[in-house]
Parts: structure tokens; C-alpha cells; sequence
């Protein structure tokens, strides 16, 4: 039976024209992000405060609300580089083509299989990365799509360029926290910095306090700009599998910016040709993309998904075409010219690759509530069950100093990492470091490593049986 559409009208989302029964799912995958980034909140968030906590350097009441404000102005300011990188990972092209019910289906999986692993193991206490079960969850939601589809359901690419940053971060963590804490250990003359905390009210010294008061909140913030990310990147996902002609490319950006980037790059090309280039056939390319994107952009609509669909593919063409040349070393270019180039380039992605400010604040403030709820479980075992004895002043500086920059550079590089494996691998290279392996908790350390393991494996079973089953009823 044909649903009556309803051509219902948001002010942050225009028209939406979706049946009565889309538009329930719609909002159902709209309370499924931000309850995903809500959990995410005290379940990773528990990491950056684990240390202060400990320490005795902030109470939980100050600590945990000064962490939240922290990891809230992390989404707001952290770009949306690692949310594209998200989005990169499932076949958004082919869902702007297909019914709006297959990206509901993949978008339901992804969501529902990613709070349930992670609730589940939050319930039990165990450090688990929210990054490691969205993307088993993207990739299992993207095998189901193959399954119904035949088309590419995976950018294995980019899964293995993800997977080598997830996989590598831990290992860096683990070395460099041993690392610093041998060199704060035969450097520093400071008896205090190595000091246990014993009893209520055994606090650090002030200089001590203001260090891991810094750490907690620089693991806070990064932590935001890249976990927060990956909920930006899972919203705009809805965005575009329900809203595909008025989210796939940001309408925002005015035609006259996209013509100046398009002119600039045309200029430069025909200078080349006309000097008689070695590589004729990387620019005659990128001549023929930059005609294609001025049609497309003069015919593309916010209602019309196949127009929108023919212009966000020309702009992902011509961007693509514009940086082969800015690296195609037989063509000579000044260093102006390529600075055209790249500015040209990275005007255009904007295009692409952005998300309306009103998703960064929701998706901000889901994480920063988050924070502030349900931290406890995962505070004790970071704290207590690591290592065999509580983590001294030097041990929380040193893992969340590590863990600051480790998810600081990941997120200038536009990849996710797990704040989770980062800061505990770094509270054991630390605890190693102090006390060689017999400082380690084994038995926590084993159920952290089976968690760990079992949550890719886990995460894309569920998603692709979740995929399933609403593919039977949507």
C-alpha cells in the first residue's frame, strides 16, 4: 500500500517529503546519533578523567563537568576531517540513487549494533573503543548492502587506513607513555611527581595539580575533536540517505565562490596547454572535469536528487583531477601556480565535505551531557585495575600527555582513533615502566584485550543481522 507523503517543513532541515513512516524512522536515527554520542560521552570520556580522579588532583564533581565543557568545545572547533573520512567508508553515491528506506536500514544497523556493544561493555566495566565498534558497524551495515545490492558496500581502502591508525595507536601509546615515564623517572629530581596518593585527602602539590588539570583537559578536547567527529560524520549520514538533494553538497557555499575556485583552475590549465606541457592527457582531463562541474553547478536544485547526485559527483571529479596535477611532476608549475591549485582544490571539497553548524552543536552537546553521566564503571577499572597498585602523579600525566598528542596528530590527519586503547595502553606503558610487567593487572588486561578483539568481529555480525532484519520491516 502506497504511504501519503508528508511534505512536512523544518527550520533547520527545509522541506522534507518522506512518508509517514520514513519520517518515523527518520527521527528514530535522529535520537539513535545523538543517543550513540551521548554514550560515547561517559564511555570514553571516562578515560580523560580517570587520571585527575585518581590522582586526587580534581574531585569527580569538578572534574567530570570541566571535562564535558572541554570535549564540547573539541566538535565545536575540530573541523569535520575525520567525519568525512566516516562517511568515506560506506557507498554514499549508491544510496543517493536507491530508495530512501536502504539508507534508513544501514544507518538503523550502524547506530543500533554500535550502542548496544557499547553499553554492554560499559555495563561490564571494560575500556572499549567507540571507534573500533562504529566502524565494524559501518563495515558490517556495508557487507549487508552488498549482500542486497551487488554494488561496492566498502571502501576497503579507507577501512584499511582507519584500521592501521586504530591498530598502530595503541602500540604508540603503550611505547612512548613507557618512554616518558623512563626518561621523568632518571631526568627529574621531583620525589613528589612519583608520589602514591593515600587517603582522601592526600592531594598533590599545586604544580602537580595545574600538569594533570592541563593533561585532562587537552585528552578532553582532542578527545571531542575526533570522537565527536565520528558522530558528526554518522549524522550527516542520515542527512544524506533521507535528504540526499539538500545535504549532499553544502547549498550554503554561493555559485560565484565555486565558479572563482573553477576559473582559477581553468586559467591555469590553459596556460600549461598552451605552453605545450609534457602531460597532455592529466590536464586535457582536468579541463574536461572543470567544463562538466560549471553545467552541473548551473543545474543543480535542492530538491532534485539526481541533479544534486550529477554535481556532487563532478566536484568530487574535478577535485580529484586538480590535485593529480598539483603532484604530476612532469608538469612544471610555479610555486604560485600550485598554490592556486591546492587553494582551488580545497575551496571545492568544501563542497563536499562539511557539516551545517547546527549538527556540530547537537552532536557538542550530546557528548558533553554524556560526559557528566555514567562515567564511574569505566573511572575504577582506568584507575584501580590496570595496574596492581594506584597510578601515581607521574603514571596519569604521562598516559594522558601520550594520548593528548596521539589523538591530536590522528585528527590533523583526518583519522579516528580510539581515545580508549590510546590512554589505557599508555597507563600500562607507564605501569611498566615504573615496575617492569609484574606492575600489570592481567586478569583486567586480559578481558580489556578479549573486548578488544571480539569488538570488530562482533560489531559487523550485528550490524549486518540488524541490517537484515530492517530491511524485512522498513
Amino acid at each position: 500500500m502506497q504511504l501519503p507523503l508528508l511534505a512536512a517543513r523544518f527550520p533547520l532541515l527545509g522541506p522534507v517529503d518522506l512518508s509517514g513512516y520514513l519520517l518515523l524512522v527518520f527521527g528514530l536515527c535522529i535520537l539513535a546519533v545523538v543517543a550513540f554520542e551521548f554514550v560515547n560521552g561517559f564511555h570514553d570520556t571516562a578515560n580523560a578523567v580517570a587520571t585527575v580522579i585518581y590522582t586526587k588532583a580534581l574531585k569527580p564533581v569538578y572534574a567530570i563537568p570541566w571535562s564535558g565543557l572541554w570535549n564540547f568545545l573539541g566538535v565545536c572547533l575540530g573541523g569535520v576531517s575525520v567525519a568525512m573520512g566516516i562517511l568515506k567508508l560506506v557507498p554514499l553515491d549508491s544510496l543517493m540513487t536507491l530508495p530512501v528506506s536502504v539508507g534508513a536500514c544501514l544507518v538503523l544497523a550502524v547506530l543500533l549494533s554500535s550502542i548496544i556493544w557499547n553499553l554492554g561493555t560499559w555495563y561490564l566495566g571494560i575500556p572499549c573503543s567507540s571507534s573500533h565498534t562504529m566502524i565494524g558497524s559501518m563495515i558490517g551495515g556495508g557487507l549487508a548492502f552488498t549482500f542486497y545490492y551487488s554494488g561496492p558496500g566498502v571502501n576497503w581502502d579507507k577501512a584499511g587506513e582507519i584500521g592501521l591508525s586504530l591498530v598502530l595507536s595503541p602500540l604508540i601509546g603503550f611505547g612512548a607513555a613507557a618512554l616518558l615515564m623512563l626518561f621523568l623517572k632518571h631526568v627529574t629530581k621531583s620525589h613528589s611527581l612519583f608520589h602514591i596518593p593515600k587517603g582522601e585527602n592526600d592531594r598533590p602539590p599545586i604544580h602537580i595539580r595545574i600538569l594533570l588539570i592541563i593533561t585532562c583537559t587537552l585528552v578532553s578536547f582532542f578527545h571531542g575533536s575526533n570522537d565527536g567527529q565520528k558522530g558528526v560524520g554518522l549524522f550527516m549520514l542520515i542527512l544524506i540517505a533521507f535528504l540526499p538533494a539538500r545535504f549532499a553538497v553544502n547549498h550554503q557555499i554561493p555559485n560565484s565562490k565555486v565558479l572563482a575556485a573553477l576559473n582559477q583552475t581553468e586559467v591555469v590549465v590553459s596556460k600549461k596547454l598552451s605552453k605545450g606541457a609534457t602531460d597532455y592527457s592529466v590536464l586535457k582531463a582536468l579541463s574536461k572535469a572543470v567544463l562538466q562541474t560549471k553545467a552541473s553547478l548551473a543545474a543543480k536544485s535542492e530538491i532534485d536528487v539526481a541533479k544534486t547526485y550529477q554535481y556532487r559527483k563532478q566536484v568530487e571529479s574535478v577535485v580529484k583531477d586538480i590535485r593529480a596535477v598539483a603532484k604530476d611532476e612532469h608538469i612544471k608549475l610555479s610555486e604560485n601556480e600550485r598554490q592556486t591549485l591546492h587553494s582551488a582544490a580545497n575551496e571545492l571539497e568544501h563542497v563536499t565535505d562539511f557539516a551545517p553548524v547546527w549538527v556540530i552543536a547537537i552532536i557538542s552537546l550530546s557528548l558533553g551531557l554524556g560526559t557528566m553521566i555514567g562515567w564511574k564503571r569505566i573511572v575504577v577499572t582506568i584507575g584501580e585495575k590496570i595496574g596492581n597498585e594506584h597510578l601515581n602523579y607521574a603514571q596519569g600525566a604521562t598516559s594522558e600527555i601520550v594520548a593528548a598528542s596521539t589523538i591530536g596528530l590522528s585528527t590533523g590527519f583526518g583519522l579516528p582513533v580510539s581515545t580508549t586503547h590510546v590512554l589505557s595502553s599508555g597507563i600500562a606503558g607507564s605501569m611498566v615502566a615504573s615496575g617492569g610487567k609484574g606492575n600489570l593487572n592481567n586478569q583486567t588486561l586480559k578481558s580489556i584485550a578479549i573486548a578488544w578483539i571480539l569488538t570488530l568481529p562482533v560489531a559487523i555480525v550485528l550490524a549486518f543481522l540488524l541490517f537484515v532484519f530492517f530491511h524485512l520491516f522498513i
